[in-house]
């Protein structure tokens, strides 16, 4: 490991934690049963396909606690502790582990160039941004909201079509950057 190693992993892990804050800035659309819909889900998908898992924890870390000091960093400019206590805490929460479960299977599955890596971030990005995210969304949606496993499991079939898109969003950025930078090391495996 070089000693610009250290540096270029601090340096992506603070890129992909304000992307999430940008992200932010693009407004929410408010459901009924308190769990909004934003970009921010897409910005969880690329720091998991696109860095290693540790790297990908800690850009979702270092932007939760961000919010958790109270930054209006979520969309809608919410930020402070309540957040974590809101019918979307457990999304918010879910997001440190979706990342990491999303590098995991970057990492894991096989295929390079440009179209494969592009597959393997769908693949991806549905595992960790969609099954793993909705996991703990749905727990904290019962344990938050009150509703039960199966109202919030149906409540968040809401979110479906839209992280089906954001996937495919994901795989696209992906595909641009395998064919831009062809030794970046998706999930922190080399491409090649």
């Amino acid at each position: 490991m070089t000693s610009a190693a250290p540096s270029r992993s601090l340096s992506l892990v603070a890129l992909f934690a304000a992307l999430l804050a940008v992200f932010g800035l693009i407004p929410k659309i408010d459901l009924p049963f308190g769990v909004p819909i934003t970009i921010q889900t897409l910005g969880v998908m690329l720091a998991g396909c696109l860095l290693a898992p540790r790297q990908a924890f800690q850009a979702l870390l270092l932007f939760l606690v961000a919010v958790a000091f109270g930054l209006p960093l979520l969309s809608g400019g919410r930020g402070g502790l309540g957040v974590f206590v809101a019918p979307s805490g457990g999304f918010l929460v879910g997001m440190l582990f979706s990342a990491v479960a999303t590098s995991w299977v970057m990492r894991a599955l096989p295929g390079v160039g440009p179209l494969r890596l592009a597959a393997r971030a769908f693949a991806a990005s549905v595992v960790g941004g969609i099954l793993v995210e909705y996991a703990f969304g749905i727990a904290g949606l019962v344990a938050l909201a009150k509703l039960t496993p199966w109202q919030a499991t149906v409540a968040s079939l809401a979110f479906v079509p839209g992280d089906l898109i954001k996937c495919a969003l994901c795989a696209m950025v992906v595909h641009t950057v395998a064919r831009s930078v062809p030794d970046w090391r998706f999930g922190g495996r080399t491409a090649t």
